[in-house]
Parts: structure tokens; C-alpha cells; sequence
């Protein structure tokens, strides 16, 4: 039997064309694209047809795309009353997963697993998960203006009201920069899920269970619950050392694949909280983050993540803690869906073996 390497830790599962971690040159590569780049120059309706098709839009293209998930983005009526009737205290990704699988039920073509037929899926998918995700929230559908971009759509659903232009705009970034992410736990998991050739709608709502925990998706969520348990930079200070005493995670730092390199997409984010933070004069969460990733650097040589500027980004657009989890699912949809079309076009089944540790055979 070959070496057992706990959490398959740096072993290859998967061969891709979609992205790749170049840890040496500090680049996410996405089909041949540094995904910084394309969040400083692109938005992330240019995104969705590079994940799934490998191309990116002209202007025409990128209108006429736009305009179909737009017009298919509505839900079924008996599904908005499905999800009325759930408890309202469940988690929005306990929501969000029970949403997907349902949403398969509405597919009348639902055998059909070709790529082109997955691609239209994916669209479709793309417009109705950040309805599905408003719906969750407001218990209502929010009626949405007709002019604003994708991510300004998005965001209104979520918030109920227009964005400024800065608050659009960074919003799109971080859709962009949540994308994407080579193999994560939850991508890993909608392919070995697609791997048994079933549909789109199961491989994806396994993956909404995958990103709930807080070791992945869920640590967006810890972050800013742990920013906002303080007051100033000193009662920081005090939680965080207090963690590193009891040897707890401090969410928001470190990541299995950068190490002791800084996230890039966290570097770019940075950036964005800083302008976000001044035009939302609150100076002060910004300066408490950068205090923050100051101590994680002195006491434990630690790098912040995504997760850690994207958490106070989206607390300041007026995002609900608890959806910053659905909101990166939706983001990473694209590539999700990417994966699995890709997954099925060269299909092997997942099947592993075991190390086994236990008793030898009993008489």
C-alpha cells in the first residue's frame, strides 16, 4: 500500500486545466490568468464564462450572458415556499443546501449530464443561488433594479438598498477573488461527488456542507465574530494571545497550501478595506485589522487569508455575519461548477483505500 498522508496533504488527487497555486511565484492561475490581475481589470461576469468555458468575454458577449442570468434568475413558487417554512433559526447554509437539492426537482432534463447541458445549468445556477441566498434572509423576494451590474444585484438582494459605485465595486472583487481556488476541501468534494456521474445539484450541495465548517467557509464568519467581540486594539491583543495560550485556531490566519507566504488575495483586499473603511469612516476596524495581522506576524509568523479582510469588507457593505459564508458559496459556484463538468468530461471514479489500525481477524 502506498504512504498514508493524513489530510492527503500535498498529494495530487486531481489533474486541471481550470486553476493552479504557484506558491513559488506567489500567482493563483486561473486557465492561464494571475486571478489578481483579473480582479484589478476584469468583473466577475468576466469570470464565470473564463471558469467554464476557458474564455473571456468581449463586451457583447459579456451583455448578452448577463442579460440570460438576470432573466433566469427567478424561483420556483413552490420552492420560495419551502424555504418559508423552514425553522427560522437555521444556519443559511443549512438553508442554502436543502435550497440546491431542491432546486434539481425543477430540472426536466435533469439525466442529461453533457457538457453543454451543465454549462446552461451553471448560468441558470448563478442567477438563482444569490435569490435563493436573499430569500433565505428576508423570508421575502426583494424586487431588484434592472440597471445595476451583477454584483450590484447581489448586493442590493442582500442589503435591500443601492450600493455606491466603491461599494459595487469592491463587492465584484471579492466575488472575483472567492471564485476560484485550485482544490479546496469543498471542490474536492464536488468532484468526488461528480465522479459517480450524478447531477450538478448534488455535487454542488455537498460542497455547501463541505464550505459550513469553519476550517473552511465558515472561518469568514469566525473572523469577524472575533473582531467584533472587542473593543480596541489592546482587548485584541489579550484574545488572541489568550487563544495562542489555550493552542486554538485563530481564524482568518494561516493556510495549508501558502504556509508562511501571504495570500495574495488578502494583500489585494487589504487595499480595498482601506478605501471601503474610509468612505465608510470606520477608520477605526480597518486600523484594528492591520493590528491584528501585526500581532499573528509577532507571536506566530502568521499570514492572514482571504477570510480575514474579507470578513470586515463585507460587515461593512451591511452584510448580515451570518451570510458571508452563502455569499462566498456563491462567488465560488463558477468554480465549482467549472470542476465538475471537467471532472465528468474525464471521468475516474474516487475510490481509495484505507490504512487499516484495527484488530486482526478474531477466531
Amino acid at each position: 500500500m502506498s504512504e498514508y498522508v493524513p489530510g492527503l496533504e500535498k498529494v495530487v488527487a486531481v489533474e486541471t486545466e481550470i486553476s493552479f497555486l504557484d506558491v513559488v511565484n506567489e500567482k493563483i492561475v486561473v486557465r492561464g490568468y494571475d486571478l489578481i490581475d483579473l480582479a484589478k481589470k476584469k468583473i466577475y461576469m468576466d469570470i464565470i464564462p473564463l471558469l467554464l468555458t476557458g474564455q473571456l468575454p468581449n463586451t457583447e458577449e459579456r451583455v448578452k450572458l448577463e442579460q440570460e442570468i438576470t432573466k433566469q434568475s427567478a424561483l420556483p413558487d413552490s420552492l420560495i415556499q419551502i424555504v418559508k417554512q423552514l425553522p427560522k433559526t437555521i444556519h443559511p447554509m443549512d438553508a442554502l443546501r436543502t435550497g440546491i437539492s431542491a432546486l434539481a426537482g425543477y430540472d426536466d432534463s435533469l439525466d442529461d449530464q453533457s457538457t453543454e447541458k451543465n454549462i446552461h445549468r451553471a448560468f441558470i445556477l448563478l442567477g438563482q443561488i444569490p435569490m435563493l441566498i436573499s430569500l433565505i434572509h428576508h423570508r421575502n423576494i426583494i424586487e431588484l433594479p434592472s440597471d445595476l451590474t451583477y454584483a450590484g444585484r447581489f448586493l442590493y438582494a442582500m442589503v435591500g438598498s443601492r450600493p455606491t459605485p466603491l461599494a459595487e465595486r469592491i463587492f465584484d472583487q471579492t466575488l472575483i477573488l472567492y471564485s476560484e481556488h485550485e482544490l479546496p476541501n469543498s471542490t474536492f468534494s464536488a468532484r468526488v461527488i461528480a465522479s459517480t456521474l450524478t447531477d450538478l445539484y448534488g455535487a454542488l450541495t455537498g460542497a455547501v456542507a463541505s464550505l459550513k465548517g469553519p476550517l473552511h467557509g465558515g472561518a469568514n464568519e469566525a473572523v469577524m465574530q472575533m473582531l467584533q467581540a472587542v473593543q480596541n486594539k489592546e482587548e485584541l491583543k489579550e484574545l488572541i494571545i489568550a487563544k495562542l495560550m489555550r493552542r486554538e485556531r485563530v481564524m482568518g490566519f494561516g493556510h495549508r497550501v501558502y504556509m508562511r507566504k501571504a495570500d495574495p488575495r488578502a494583500v489585494l483586499l487589504k487595499q480595498s478595506l482601506a478605501e471601503l473603511s474610509k468612505e465608510k469612516k470606520r477608520k477605526d476596524l480597518y486600523d484594528l485589522c492591520i493590528y491584528g495581522e501585526q500581532i499573528m506576524k509577532q507571536e506566530k509568523n502568521l499570514y492572514p487569508n482571504l477570510d480575514y479582510y474579507a470578513a470586515p469588507i463585507f460587515h461593512l457593505l451591511g452584510l448580515p455575519t451570518p451570510l458571508f459564508t452563502p455569499i462566498f458559496f456563491a462567488s465560488r459556484t463558477a468554480g465549482l461548477c467549472a470542476h465538475v463538468i471537467e471532472q465528468q468530461q474525464k471521468n475516474r471514479l474516487f475510490r481509495p483505500r484505507v490504512r487499516y489500525i484495527g484488530s486482526t481477524l478474531i477466531d
